[in-house]
């Protein structure tokens, strides 16, 4: 009965991890981005390619993850087996918890080279949209704001 309210625990902290994850796609924005001037310049397109964006490694994951991992080693025996499985059950679920924040939290992207009309050429990462896909060729909009580049069409 313990090992499924362990199971149920870890759930609960992958689905706060990615609940808790801001989109980096070219229509997202954060609170503090709304209702605030952009600078908008226009380009094209000349090379797109698909990239990944790694995960967080916030230390939520691997704490979360060894706090269960140290509880459930120390039910395993008694006296010092007990402790012995607690500390080994720590490390183990410290690192699985690592693991699953990262994998929780990766995500698609892609690496998007545009020619700016003014001849500089420049490329941005963001995350992939399913509403907005680029192609070699293709008009866009490079939206900045505080240092934050994203390519919209």
């Amino acid at each position: 009965m313990k090992r499924y309210g362990m199971l149920l625990a870890l759930a609960g902290l992958l689905v706060a991890v990615t609940g808790c994850m801001s989109t980096l796609t070219g229509e997202s924005y954060s609170r503090d981005e709304a209702r605030r001037a952009q600078t908008v310049e226009y380009g094209m397109v000349e090379y797109v390619r698909p990239v990944v964006i790694e995960g967080t490694k916030s230390g939520v994951g691997p704490a979360t993850g060894a706090a269960l991992g140290g509880i459930a080693g120390s039910t395993v025996g008694h006296g010092r087996g007990s402790a012995a499985a607690g500390i080994v059950g720590a490390v183990a679920g410290g690192v699985a918890g690592g693991l699953a924040e990262e994998g929780a939290t990766k995500k698609q992207g892609v690496e998007i080279t545009v020619r700016m009309d003014n001849g500089r050429i420049i490329s941005v990462v963001q995350q992939v949209s399913g509403s907005a896909s680029f192609h070699a060729g293709d008009r866009v909009r490079v939206l900045t704001l505080g240092g934050t580049t994203r390519i919209a069409q």
